[in-house]
């Protein structure tokens, strides 16, 4: 008798298990493997929130709600870091998944050129001091959203004899950047990749 409940037990165990999986599939979906990439780290919910708004006038009348400028904005400061500290280090590996495939072109041009010359770019991050949001662009499936960094850090170059060659070591330097971040609202990749920098 008691084997009789122990099977019994059994199959409505399979029962339940199964009954959880489907539910939990309707839920969460499946994964199909044709999928876009996990959200890119640097740019949480930000940079989702202001792919709503279709022209730069909601920017300059101040429309933009102000948790998403922060949150596209806290992202942004993140990469900025990364992309200068990778760039001044020579990592493509890390600039590969941050910038547009021209602007990553020319980064690694100048990373081989350096090495080339058995140069060494040191460079000390010491902190963003503000960043704003200058544009916000919509031209048919592409999004791209101006950003205006003013930061802090101290840089110079060594030439093969660790000889200081350009910059100062000791002493810190304010830099004032305009970077333009680009996306494709069609493509399933969620990135917002660097497209263009300049200098204010």
């Amino acid at each position: 008798m008691s084997s009789q409940f122990g099977f019994i037990d059994i199959i409505l165990l399979a029962m339940f298990a199964g009954f959880i999986i489907l539910r939990l599939r309707n839920i969460l979906g499946r994964k199909t493997g044709h999928q876009g990439k996990p959200i890119n780290r640097y740019f949480p919910k930000g940079m989702e929130v202001l792919k709503d708004i279709e022209n730069n006038e909601a920017i300059k009348t101040g429309n933009v709600d102000d948790e998403a400028k922060k949150q596209f904005l806290k992202g942004a400061d993140v990469a900025y870091e990364q992309i200068i500290t990778s760039f001044a280090t020579g990592d493509k590996k890390s600039l590969k998944g941050l910038l547009g495939k021209e602007l990553f072109n020319n980064f690694s041009e100048i990373i081989d050129e350096r090495q080339k010359k058995q140069l060494k770019y040191e460079t000390t991050f010491i902190g963003i001091k503000s960043s704003k949001i200058l544009e916000f662009k919509k031209i048919e499936n592409i999004y791209k959203v101006t950003v205006n960094f003013v930061s802090e850090i101290i840089t110079c170059v060594k030439d093969k004899n660790n000889q200081v060659i350009e910059g100062n070591p000791d002493m810190i330097k304010t830099a004032n950047d305009v970077w333009k971040f680009s996306k494709n609202m069609w493509s399933q990749d969620p990135t917002w990749y660097l497209v263009e920098t300049s200098n204010k």
